[in-house]
């Protein structure tokens, strides 16, 4: 399974899976038809499947388009966005799994940025290579979706299901918001070398006009602020009230809540 970065609107990506052996393909959050329709033709490929994430417009805008196509494939998207997918056939659970070619991918249920949002993760096939996450818009290179339908309760433990896989895991998230997340990291931990040193590289990346996803998960709890919500540091700059008259969990909840709405207004 190959991975194929496409650019649509103004900061989205879309992804397509490409099994050159069976000239087949599936795409990850189709925003737009036409940059699909496009790589199909130069490929020579057969959409089989599209894995839809959540509902929002720019992750489904090319759905319709794409089935009258490929009346063929199989819209994949999570049971509890029932009627707000086009063309959904499959309704997905956590632990739920969806096949592409020779590849397996599991379900992640991670709610936060909406109710129904899920992510697809395929596990490395071999221990020379790492796996790949799609998880639209829940977790970004550097940073994280904004809460429109979910809580910070959810997205904490969204995200923790994220963090728990290998750290030579590729995140494909869904938008080009790099930059300015890493410029938020540094406003509230500006003492960690590792982000100071990401920062300087994905800014001279965007100069170039390169793209910055996938990124590592590795790097990504090492500097996504995200990811921290119990470093001491993060903490501190987010004013969480004393730990010792919260439970851990609840202390981790408030400095992820108030990490989010600092970033909601930067």
């Amino acid at each position: 399974m190959q991975v194929i970065r496409l650019p649509a609107l103004s900061h989205n990506y879309i992804f397509l899976l490409w099994d050159n052996i069976r000239s087949i393909a599936a795409v990850i959050d189709p925003a737009v038809a036409q940059p699909v329709l496009a790589k199909l033709h130069e490929l020579n490929a057969e959409l089989v499947a599209i894995f839809n994430t959540h509902h929002h417009s720019d992750h489904v805008g090319g759905n319709h388009e794409l089935i009258r196509e490929f009346p063929n494939l199989i819209v994949y998207a999570g049971a509890e966005d029932k009627g707000r997918i086009p063309g959904q056939k499959v309704f997905l659970h956590e632990g739920d799994r969806v096949t592409f070619g020779s590849s397996t991918g599991e379900v992640l249920f991670v709610p936060g940025h909406t109710r129904a949002h899920i992510a697809y993760y395929f596990p490395e096939m071999t221990t020379d290579e790492g796996g790949e996450l799609f998880c639209g818009d829940t977790l970004f290179a550097g940073g994280c979706g904004r809460l429109f339908e979910g809580t910070p309760a959810q997205m904490v433990d969204s995200l923790s299901k994220i963090r728990a896989l290998p750290d030579n895991t590729r995140v494909w998230c869904a938008h080009e918001y790099t930059l300015k997340n890493l410029q938020f990291a540094l406003s509230v931990d500006g003492d960690n070398e590792v982000l100071k040193n990401r920062y300087t590289e994905v800014r001279s990346s965007r100069n170039m006009g390169e793209a910055t996803v996938p990124s590592m998960l590795g790097i990504e709890k090492s500097t996504n602020p995200f990811l921290r919500w119990d470093i001491p540091a993060l903490q501190i700059a987010a004013k969480s009230s004393d730990k010792q008259s919260l439970t851990p969990r609840a202390y981790h909840i408030q400095t992820f809540a108030r990490l989010r709405g600092m970033r909601d207004q930067f």
